[in-house]
């Protein structure tokens, strides 16, 4: 009865191996398929985002036709000429190589009238009242190149903290509340930042430059986790194979 009994428990779980070991070879042959489409994608994403920040530097015009068109503008190398409002300049609080602070965003003053928020670098912390580095407030027509970057349309996350206009403090680079917040009309504002380069100014502050192209590209370990796992099941599944038959 015993023999019986054993020999019935190690039929239904042939049956159920030869079931289930398939649908789970077809789920793990799938998901590591989906992660090499993703590495392609991410690939051809970076490789994109490599030409547009090195390309020749194009004009806000052309960020506008791009943007009409519906191209990316995020990363592109652009420039433009102003003046600065410097005090509108509003503060995003930021790190920048292991120093606490804040990315100065400041509208630039185009020709025709309209804004443009700038991200002229970094200052630290104790810099952040303007009375503290006189000499950043450059006055007249300026020329920035930089990298152009997207706006966003809402806070990236629920653990992100209320932007605090009231002590001039941006937690996320929220476009439409930097402008309202000192008084420039919506309309004449573009839907983008000009991240400043790097090139030096008076007094050494902000620090520009501060652009952190960080796009993790992790899909191949994916792949090879997908796929070696279900290269181990068929090799269980081999093995319980030949030792059935051993029996």
């Amino acid at each position: 009865m015993g023999k019986e009994t054993e020999g019935g428990r190690r039929t239904w779980r042939f049956w159920a191996a030869l079931v289930l070991v398939p649908i789970a070879l077809v789920i793990l042959l799938s998901l590591g398929t989906w992660q090499v489409s993703r590495l392609h994608w991410k690939e051809a994403l970076l490789s994109d985002i490599q030409q547009r920040s090195t390309a020749a530097p194009v004009d806000i015009a052309e960020l506008e036709r791009l943007l009409a068109s519906g191209d990316a503008v995020d990363y592109r190398h652009a420039m433009a000429s102003g003046r600065y409002l410097n005090d509108k300049e509003r503060h995003f609080l930021a790190t920048f190589q292991g120093q606490s602070g804040f990315y100065l965003y400041t509208p630039l003053e185009l020709g025709d009238g309209r804004y443009l928020f700038v991200n002229r670098g970094f200052v630290p912390y104790d810099r952040k009242d303007p009375a503290t580095r006189p000499e950043s407030l450059v006055e007249g027509e300026q020329k920035v190149t930089g990298l152009a970057r997207a706006e966003l349309t809402e806070k990236p996350s629920s653990l992100v903290p209320d932007n605090d206009e009231r002590a001039n403090i941006f937690y996320w680079k929220d476009r439409a509340r930097m402008a309202a917040s000192v008084g420039l009309p919506a309309e004449r504002v573009l839907p983008f930042f000009l991240d400043a380069d790097s090139t030096p100014v008076p007094g050494g502050l902000p620090k520009g430059g501060v652009t952190q192209i960080d796009l993790p590209n992790n899909h191949l370990q994916y792949v090879i986790t997908w796929y070696g796992l279900a290269f181990a099941l068929v090799a269980v599944a081999l093995a319980g194979l030949v030792r059935r038959k051993s029996r």
